[in-house]
């Protein structure tokens, strides 16, 4: 066959296999056989094979999987993958409408009414970015900390369900630009209990859950063990549009089916809060039924102009909410109580249990909440409980079998004083609270291991054993502390050497200049997470304004509320924090501010692609700069991209490169187009 007929021949199949994958996983109609599917997929190859040069960008091969990977970069989202408020019974579903129909005025006078929403069961999977440029998958990434997560492209193109080109069926303007859709990735039960028995039968651990084994077939470094696994994946959500928008999520939800993805086929418009707790009861009824995990039903509000309207809260937004399913519950006995003290200071009851399995998972502990839990529910050493996997996640006490209470069980009474460090114990509200602030070692460490973790200040080789030590030691105080560690000092910790020795300090000194809202979030203080973070980080832009900010300069902000407010205010009135803070700064810490420009940058329009290693640089940093230049970055070759950064170790994306004639540059002539010196 020649060039040219063979180029038709794979055009005309990958069309062939998109079609039937489409119908197979969209729409649950093939029409050919496995057998006729494979004997397509296997002329395919053998065509790519003897041409590889013809082979698309976007072709069904792909999906193969080949070749180990080493690690996980970080990609940036389009849009903040934001949580939702998990309710777990219908007063607290009907207690959030309310306030939905109060945010948008619909709960007095004339205007008063029901609000429509959009319905669907809640996937039990990993939630997933898909990123599509002018219709064609180009990456892919986990959910990670909501502002970022880890690049999981080679192993999403080996799941049949997600489409690598976009039909035209639906609005043919959203497949211009970019595109970013969210969906959950999923292992059907079926394939789910076939996996654990090739697992056990191989003298291997089985996955407790259809989620876990999900969440680890994605993350797979090997993406042809992810192709062995037949996962599925539902597009419900779209996360950036640079050419579509819909006025409702019914709209959405018939758009993304258009464009090939596999869509939830029981999605239901409800008016008013009675139909969607009718349409909960309804999937609760059939769960157990249903071919993948579900764990109760998510309901939207369905008018997307009223999205804006009602805003956002730290970690979830106000117009949409998770109505749960009761967990699975089992019984058994409590056979100590004992009082652990976090970061914060507040001081949590825990039931040490005989071990039970629940819904496939060993429980040993459950949370007792605070010391009004306890006694609300009259929880003692020696009784019989009922537990729960609140949210299917968190071990939590039911309910006591007085019935069966032990002769002699007291009354639980939190202590007085702290269990680690023995200060005076406080009560605030519902919690006791340990007085001691970050002279108790327990929140020290649980204060260093939060500013260490990767989502914070990522000093990598710095884990919690490692904290510990410091600590045992005294050689760390304070956060400040960590910037003054010598060789001396981490040689007498146990399996330090020089290489290790090495690699920990250039981690501490790389970190020294993280992103605003990073360091904020590291700080620990209480109610920012991440979202919160990079609010205050856009508001304020560097840490001088946050460090003189009011209480009312900070509810200005918009989905910053009065608790928060007071929280950071607090904070950084702490004359203890500000001689930290004082102290990170006179070691070098400095945290970055994103330059925001006005207009065009000076790669406006480029889409980059970055291969082989950086020098000056870490990649997700110089990915950013070339965002704040203007740029798209992408993570693979294809005729869009403009431009590739190419460092030593480069690879076969120089080469394809110089075959689709894409302007090659080096570190030094990037920094030069951004505007740094080399």
């Amino acid at each position: 066959m020649d060039r040219i007929a063979a180029k038709q021949r794979i055009e005309a199949l990958a069309a062939d296999i998109r079609e039937h994958d489409h119908r197979y996983y969209a729409l649950d109609k093939p029409s050919i056989s496995d057998a006729a599917y494979d004997k397509l997929f296997r002329e395919l190859s053998a065509l790519e094979a003897e041409f590889p040069e013809l082979r698309p960008a976007d072709s069904p091969t792909l999906r193969v999987g080949t070749g180990m990977r080493t690690a996980f970069q970080k990609i940036k989202h389009q849009q903040l993958m934001l949580s939702l408020d998990s309710l777990m019974s219908e007063t607290e579903a009907r207690e959030f409408d309310a306030r939905i129909k109060k945010g948008l005025g619909l709960d007095d006078g004339l205007f008063a009414g029901e609000v429509v929403y959009q319905a669907e069961p809640k996937f039990d999977g990993l939630s997933i970015e898909l990123v599509y440029e002018d219709g064609v998958f180009v990456r892919g990434s986990t959910r990670g900390d909501g502002a970022q997560g880890e690049d999981v492209t080679a192993n999403l193109r080996t799941i049949r369900a997600i489409p690598l080109r976009l039909r035209s069926e639906g609005p043919e303007a959203g497949l211009r630009g970019t595109l970013a859709v969210r969906g959950e990735a999923l292992m059907p039960l079926p394939e789910f209990e076939a996996l654990n028995r090739r697992l056990i039968e191989a003298g291997e651990e089985p996955f407790a859950s259809a989620r876990n084994s999900a969440a680890g077939t994605v993350r797979q470094l090997d993406p042809s063990i992810t192709a062995s696994r037949k996962l599925d994946f539902y597009a419900y959500d779209l996360l950036h549009a640079d050419h579509a928008s819909f006025a409702t999520q019914h709209e959405l939800i018939a758009a993304l089916r258009a464009w090939g993805f596999h869509v939830e086929k029981d999605v239901r418009r409800c008016t008013g809060i009675d139909e969607v707790v009718a349409f909960h009861a309804s999937v609760a009824a059939k769960r157990d039924a249903l071919a993948y995990e579900v764990d109760g039903v998510v309901a939207k509000v369905d008018d997307r102009g009223n999205h804006a309207r009602l805003g956002l809260r730290s970690r979830s937004p106000r117009y949409a909410f998770a109505f749960k399913f009761p967990p699975r519950e089992e019984f058994t006995q409590v056979l100590d109580i004992v009082v652990q003290v976090g970061r914060t200071g507040k001081l949590t009851p825990v039931a040490q249990l005989r071990p039970v399995d629940v819904s496939g998972v060993t429980v040993a502990r459950a949370t007792l909440h605070n010391q009004d839990e306890v006694d609300r529910k009259d929880v003692r050493i020696g009784d019989t409980v009922r537990i729960r996997r609140a949210g299917d996640v968190i071990p939590e006490v039911v309910e006591v079998l007085k019935d069966k209470r032990p002769r002699g069980a007291e009354p639980f009474v939190m202590p007085k004083k702290c269990p680690v460090c023995g200060a005076p114990v406080e009560k605030e509200g519902a919690a006791h609270v340990c007085t001691n602030g970050l002279a108790c070692r327990a929140q020290l460490e649980g204060h260093v291991i939060h500013f260490t973790a990767r989502s914070a200040m990522d000093i990598v080789g710095l884990g919690e054993k490692t904290v510990v030590q410091l600590l045992d030691k005294e050689l760390v105080k304070d956060l400040a502390d960590l910037y003054h560690l010598t060789p001396i000092d981490l040689v007498s910790l146990e399996g330090f050497a020089e290489k290790s020795i090495e690699n920990l300090l250039a981690a501490i000194e790389a970190s020294k200049k993280p992103r605003l809202d990073r360091f904020l979030f590291a700080l620990g203080i209480e109610h920012v997470g991440a979202t919160v973070a990079q609010l205050l980080a856009d508001h304020y832009g560097a840490l001088d304004g946050l460090l003189t900010a009011t209480e009312e300069d900070l509810q200005e902000i918009r989905g910053i509320g009065p608790e928060v407010a007071d929280s950071v205010h607090r904070f950084f009135a702490s004359k203890r924090n500000q001689k930290v803070l004082a102290r990170l700064a006179k070691a070098g810490v400095k945290p970055q501010v994103e330059v925001k420009r006005s207009g065009p940058g000076p790669l406006e329009g480029e889409l980059i692609v970055f291969t082989g290693g950086l020098e000056t640089m870490p990649r997700p940093d110089a990915a950013r700069k070339a965002e704040q230049a203007g740029a798209r970055v992408a993570t693979g070759i294809s005729k869009k991209v403009t431009l590739l950064v190419a460092g030593p170790g480069a690879g076969s994306k120089l080469e394809d490169a110089a075959r689709l004639g894409i302007t090659v540059i080096d570190e030094r002539e990037f920094r030069k187009r951004i505007g740094e010196a080399p």
